[in-house]
């Protein structure tokens, strides 16, 4: 699964029939309370799209403030259900072995 991203987060979470009143502009840190019903709805929307499984305990739920810890969350949870995905993840030392992959990589010295 690709790495989500905040603005994934946002495009999904601005159904106004789900969010109304939900700014399409909303800042990454800026504070959000999901109801149970829009809770329910995204965790609905990660299988959906993404294969991605979630079952976020009460403590979890109290962390999802934001559209960042939202994003972070489903970021962790989705490495730890795939954990040979970990090179999707941006920065993770992965990208000679992308390079490689199309041919690219280690080539720059030999001409």
């Amino acid at each position: 699964m690709p790495l989500l991203t905040t603005e994934t987060i946002r495009d999904l979470l601005s159904d106004p029939k789900i969010f109304p009143g939900l700014p399409t502009d909303l800042d990454e840190d800026a504070e959000l309370v999901l109801d149970s019903l829009g809770l329910i709805w995204l965790l609905h929307e990660m299988e959906e799209r993404y294969a991605l499984i979630v079952e976020p305990t009460d403590a979890d739920i109290a962390g999802l403030t934001s559209l960042r810890r939202i994003t972070d969350y489903l970021n962790t949870a989705a490495r730890a259900q795939n954990p040979e995905s970990q090179h999707d993840r941006a920065g993770d030392g992965d990208e000679n072995r992308a390079g490689d992959e199309d041919g690219i990589g280690g080539r720059g010295d030999e001409r």
